[in-house]
């Protein structure tokens, strides 16, 4: 149930600024176990108000698997969680594996409003320990939804073959692997009668601090160079090279708070294509809305 597009929402860009700097600077002062401890989550708790657990989705429905736990309190607009993985600007489309049918295994994708493509896939659930991680190695998870039912065929198209996944190169990162907020790809969308409580914001964020890059859990497909891409109808095209910003940054996205948040499951509206066949679990929050999403 993870796979969906969402267009550009308006976020407190520099309230957004301040809280995955402050989120990252908590992560990285965190005692850091081989697992996360008991302690470990206490400090987390005390230094911004909550935690983050993976358990059975209160979703009724046979194929919602495993929810996002809030643990704690949180207020409306505060980041919960990030979503973590690869990277893939437009001109990378080719290698997302299983192009054109990207969506096809994969339950875990989601794009920006600038048609970023971030895979959490191949970061599953984090792992045990700080490594330098390049995405390469698919982890043992559970998909919560049989991905073949969901996607736009129309979004992936490209005048191209799919291209080997290593041609490209994604490079390499020292991350930070446990890091207890990068949980994001988890959250469900709601049952019918319920209401989300969080909503996407995209979140460049600066690479101008070296000590905190391994806790921003994410790397980028591709050549370091910026390569612009514009859309025409159903296609991406390059057009030109790159924005020419002097600050490096990792093009993320957060998980936001759109009300107070206590002791509950973490539920964000997919918002899926209404021309499409959709899922049967898929309950639309708003027809409306949706509508003008795809319109």
């Amino acid at each position: 149930m993870k796979f969906f597009f969402f267009q550009r929402k308006m976020c407190r860009l520099s309230h957004l600024h301040s809280q995955m700097l402050l989120l990252a600077g908590v992560v990285s002062a965190l005692p850091l176990a081989r697992l996360p401890d008991l302690l470990t989550l206490l400090r987390l708790k005390d230094a911004i108000g909550y935690t983050l657990d993976l358990k059975p989705s209160q979703i009724p429905h046979e194929e919602a698997g495993q929810g996002l736990f809030l643990c704690g309190e949180a207020n409306v607009g505060a980041v919960i969680a990030i979503y973590p993985g690869i990277i893939y600007s437009p001109a990378y489309y080719r290698y997302i594996p299983g192009y054109p049918r990207v969506d096809a295994q994969n339950p875990y994708l989601i794009t920006r409003y600038d048609g970023t493509v971030i895979n959490a896939q191949p970061w599953g659930s984090g792992w045990d320990t700080r490594e330098l991680w390049d995405g390469l190695t698919l982890p043992e998870i559970m998909p919560n939804s049989k991905g073949a039912e969901k996607g736009s065929d129309q979004f992936w198209k490209l005048l191209s073959k799919p291209m080997d996944n290593k041609r490209g190169g994604s490079g390499s990162e020292m991350l930070e692997r446990r890091n207890p907020l990068a949980l994001a790809h988890f959250a469900n969308h709601p049952a019918k009668g319920m209401v989300p409580n969080v909503m996407i914001c995209p979140y460049d964020f600066p690479l101008t601090e070296k000590d905190m890059r391994p806790y921003i859990p994410n790397i980028s497909f591709g050549n370091a160079e910026e390569v612009n891409m514009r859309r025409f109808g159903s296609f991406w095209f390059k057009w030109g090279s790159g924005s020419g910003s002097s600050t490096p940054v990792l093009k993320t996205l957060a998980l936001v708070a759109t009300r107070a948040i206590c002791d509950e499951e973490v539920l964000l509206n997919y918002r899926l294509s209404n021309s499409k066949r959709r899922p049967v679990w898929y309950s639309p929050v708003d027809e409306e809305e949706d509508r003008r999403r795809w319109s």
